[in-house]
């Protein structure tokens, strides 16, 4: 099924909202939407046997970017789909900029841009009518000056009278991204946008995302580079069999579940270690010809000083010392095994 039709099926009939004033805080309802999504006790059942949502709880700031991290099959793409109206929720909320998805629909997907997975584009249109008609689609006139903003922002200004067939697949992905932008969304969905593209592409969006970002246009990603979370996202959701297992800042993340390394180059190999350094963490690496040293990331004292010390004592004689934290990816996938040991999942 073409989710991406259906999705600009839904807003045919939206009636225009204002937007574009970047600094609103209430909608027309006078709900305050710092908050800009809201999501409680989220459940999405199918077939009344399989539970891809489990009770989810999520809260987006206005203007953020979050990375939504998770499996093939955690409930990512389910999640994003419930949101923007593709997939009815079993129970719960779900509120955008202030708005219930389910009584104020219309309003509610107005603010909302999304780019699936999925390349879904008329081959025999060109690249400038697809962007038309997709603004004609949320009721909004023509706006010359913006689509010629966003086709050069992703590098498609010189394609603007190409045929969709006529383009690579990393140019119909910008073409996607495009008519995800065309009417101005105050929140984007980005469900894996840089699967497959090229490195100028993901390049782009990260200059596109951080352009939006400044806009105030709240921004959730699903991606399976953890690089690009590591890079562009504030906060990280980390989810798994349909459950939220945590929501934290980058840096926090980093900091409260990172580990950081110190390798310890010898002038020369030793065997074994001295009884004398039991009580450290340490490890011989390299052939001997090197001694690793792992600590937490969060304690205000290292034990660094200490075991310099006691290396010297033991007769070890340091020829170079360098220090590694864990990545977001490390972290990443021990937070799934975590998970997996209390749910009994392989």
């Amino acid at each position: 099924m073409d989710i991406s039709k259906i999705f600009w099926a839904f807003t045919v009939w939206a009636t225009p909202l204002d937007t574009r004033n970047k600094g609103f805080q209430k909608n027309g309802k006078g709900h305050n939407i710092r908050r800009f999504l809201e999501i409680n006790a989220l459940k999405k059942t199918y077939n009344d046997s399989f539970h891809a949502l489990k009770g989810v709880d999520l809260d987006v700031e206005q203007g953020e970017i979050l990375a939504l991290l998770g499996p093939n099959g955690a409930g990512k793409t389910t999640l994003i789909a419930t949101i923007c109206g593709l997939a009815s929720p079993t129970s719960g909320t779900i509120r955008v900029g202030g708005y219930d998805i389910k009584t104020d629909y219309r309003a509610a997907r107005k603010l909302i841009g999304l780019v699936p997975q999925e390349i879904s584009l008329e081959p025999f249109e060109t690249v400038m009518n697809t962007l038309q008609f997709s603004r004609g689609l949320f009721g909004l006139g023509a706006d010359p000056a913006l689509i010629e903003q966003i086709l050069k922002q992703l590098s498609l200004w010189d394609k603007r009278h190409a045929q969709i067939k006529s383009l690579s697949g990393g140019m119909r992905r910008r073409v996607m991204i495009a008519k995800a932008l065309v009417h101005e969304p105050r929140i984007l969905f980005l469900d894996e946008p840089t699967a497959g593209v090229d490195v100028e592409l993901r390049r782009d969006m990260w200059a596109l995302i951080s352009q939006l970002k400044a806009d105030g246009v709240t921004i959730i990603l699903t991606t399976h580079y953890i690089d690009e979370a590591e890079a562009i996202a504030d906060r990280i959701a980390v989810i798994d069999n349909g459950r939220i297992l945590l929501v934290e800042s980058k840096a926090t993340l980093m900091q409260q579940m990172g580990q950081k390394t110190l390798t310890i180059e010898l002038t020369q190999p030793t065997e074994t270690l001295p009884e004398s350094l039991a009580a450290y963490n340490l490890s011989l690496i390299n052939d001997g010809q090197a001694i690793k040293y792992a600590y937490g990331a969060t304690g205000e004292r290292t034990g660094i000083t200490t075991l310099l010390s006691d290396l010297s004592k033991a007769g070890l004689v340091l020829r170079d010392l360098h220090t590694e934290q864990s990545s977001l990816e490390e972290i990443f996938i021990t937070l799934l095994q975590d998970a997996n040991k209390w749910t009994g999942m392989p």
